[in-house]
């Protein structure tokens, strides 16, 4: 992603808000994201493309942007979303979609691959991601893709979230 595509990245992330897991798997919702001002998604969009904390990948087909995945590498000593504090060499998957017509062509797995591999770049030699234990469509996926269940869960906004994990590399 480029620092200056603030736009297209305002204009993904409220499709994937419209979609019908939405509810469950995102912390935001459509109407609070579609209020946000433009600067707000220009500010992410540099913080996602200029950092070493933080990368959006996009998966595009032509000129549309079809998917996307986000990796946080989280400060150790600062606790995340949920409030729970990562050990140092640990990264987060999130704000994951997938277009549902593009849905099953291993889009995902080229998003998730290439954040594993960024990730790893950061020195990372573990992947987490929080899945809602109702997503049993995203679940599935995460599983064929190597995350396997840490047994770890949280009451999160939207309900129990289950904690995945997937090692990178050679960690």
């Amino acid at each position: 992603m480029l620092a200056t595509e603030g736009e297209r990245l305002r204009a993904l992330r409220l499709e994937a808000l419209q979609d019908a897991a939405a509810g469950i798997a995102f912390l935001d919702t459509y109407e609070s994201a579609a209020a946000r001002p433009g600067s707000f998604w220009d500010e992410r969009a540099v913080g996602a493309a200029l950092t070493s904390s933080t990368a959006q990948f996009v998966a595009e087909l032509g000129s549309a942007w079809v998917g996307t995945a986000t990796i946080l590498v989280p400060e150790p000593a600062l606790p995340d979303y949920f409030g729970r504090v990562r050990e140092a060499g640990t990264a987060l998957l999130v704000a994951v979609y997938v277009a549902p017509q593009h849905r099953g062509r291993g889009i995902l797995a080229r998003l998730i691959d290439a954040g594993a591999a960024w990730a790893g770049a950061q020195g990372c030699g573990i992947l987490f991601l929080d899945v809602h234990e109702e997503n049993a469509r995203a679940r599935a996926a995460y599983t064929r893709l190597g995350f396997t269940a840490t047994g770890r869960t949280i009451d999160g906004q939207n309900g129990r979230e289950l904690e995945m994990s997937r090692t990178l590399g050679d960690a």
